[in-house]
């Protein structure tokens, strides 16, 4: 294992062009928090039906589902800079009329479905996007820093985000919660406008003429791998909240705390992974093993006071994991494919929500919160043993990032 330490894990942020990206993702992801806390709420006050509810999540995803090769596509063959203007823009619109939705006597869930639907589209090609751009910020000498601290930006917003947006609801309502997300989306168009372009690594486009692209054996075994812990392991807001409510009886507070809790360990986590100055497939030997290590501590708490004080250990685990996962997926591929190969990545794990959501509120069902974290950390060891086994003692194709 190689690393390079504190120091090295902060050093994109000396590129002017990484710090605007990064500070326009922590406001939109926290931006984020408030559509979703805002939605979810009016919808229940509106309906009292979790079915509706989880029309809004069909709704987000969906578009994800069906765009995200597409989205690849479009990422490996323009600009992501030219993309990310003409997505934040869409995207502020979109909540906008959200936000005038909810000023409505009666929440009216068809429009509502709609827009949110067209947002899941917008996003589809932002997430894409978002990905591609980190190479042409900082090049490929600091790519597997900065792709390890860019997972940060969601654990930083995670960490504030949900606090924020229940005293905005409870204080200003709905309404204005939309409208907080809409003006996230206009600082991450501000953030994008202020790139320079000159100091930026433009990644050759990829020919539409040229041979398909076949993943190489490494990076099909970390989107297999990626599938497995997305399935069992990182429904976390699901497990985490019903291991507080149903297995220990906790109220709201302490359902915020412990998610609280467990984005600081995630941005530790990041950090870790980020100082690392070599980040290949084989990495995720150590990433599984840390993060079902983590897992199964958590799933051990025979107390709420225990699981919150373990929260940080669990963020850890799941950060330092999703900070090795991106960073080898882009280092393993050739520039001109990085679009693809995140839409691949982004189907991988935001395609097992709905399916990962069923199978494991049906185990905490029948069981416990706890039996789901053993079952995640169970199948994150798996996955360790998996990596090692197929990959052997082989190197691995040309790609891997070394700074």
């Amino acid at each position: 294992m190689t690393r390079g330490g504190p120091t090295a894990a902060l050093q994109p942020f000396h590129n002017r062009n990484f710090s605007l990206y990064f500070a326009g993702q922590v406001a939109s992801n926290t931006g984020t928090w408030f559509q979703n806390l805002a939605l979810s709420l009016a919808v229940l006050d509106a309906t009292g039906s979790a079915q509706a509810l989880s029309g809004v999540t069909i709704a987000q995803f969906l578009p994800l589902l069906l765009l995200s090769v597409p989205a690849g596509r479009v990422a490996d063959r323009f600009r992501p800079r030219s993309i990310l203007l003409v997505t934040s823009i869409a995207s502020a619109a979109v909540v906008a009329g959200l936000a005038l939705l909810t000023l409505a006597p009666t929440l009216p869930l068809g429009p509502l479905y709609a827009l949110v639907a067209a947002l899941g589209v917008v996003h589809t090609f932002e997430r894409l996007a978002a990905q591609a751009i980190i190479y042409e910020l900082v090049g490929p000498e600091r790519l597997s820093t900065a792709v390890s601290l860019s997972t940060i930006a969601l654990a930083s917003a995670r960490s504030i985000g949900p606090g924020l947006a229940g005293v905005a609801f409870a204080a200003l309502g709905p309404t204005v919660c939309l409208l907080v997300n809409a003006g996230s989306f206009l600082l991450v168009f501000v953030s994008v406008l202020l790139l320079r372009p000159a100091r930026m690594f433009p990644r050759v486009m990829r020919d539409r003429r040229a041979p398909r692209f076949r993943p190489p054996r490494a990076l099909a075994t970390l989107l297999v791998v990626n599938v497995v812990i997305a399935l069992l392991a990182l429904n976390l807001m699901l497990v985490l909240t019903s291991t507080v409510t149903l297995s220990f009886g906790g109220d709201a507070a302490a359902v915020g705390a412990v998610h609280t809790l467990n984005a600081v360990g995630a941005i530790v986590g990041g950090l870790i992974a980020a100082g690392r100055t070599t980040v290949t497939v084989r990495s995720l030997i150590v990433a599984c093993a840390v993060m079902g290590a983590a897992l199964l501590v958590n799933a051990a708490a025979p107390t709420l006071g225990v699981l919150l004080l373990l929260g940080p250990v669990l963020g850890l685990g799941v950060g330092y994991y999703q900070g090795v996962l991106y960073a080898a997926a882009q280092g393993s591929v050739a520039p001109e494919h990085i679009g693809r190969t995140m839409s691949w990545v982004t189907l991988g794990n935001y395609g097992m929500v709905p399916i990962g959501a069923a199978l494991i509120g049906w185990v905490i069902d029948l069981s416990d919160g706890r039996v789901a974290l053993a079952i995640g950390g169970t199948a994150a060891l798996a996955c360790a043993v998996f990596v090692a086994l197929r990959l052997g003692r082989r190197g691995e194709a040309p790609g891997a990032v070394t700074d």
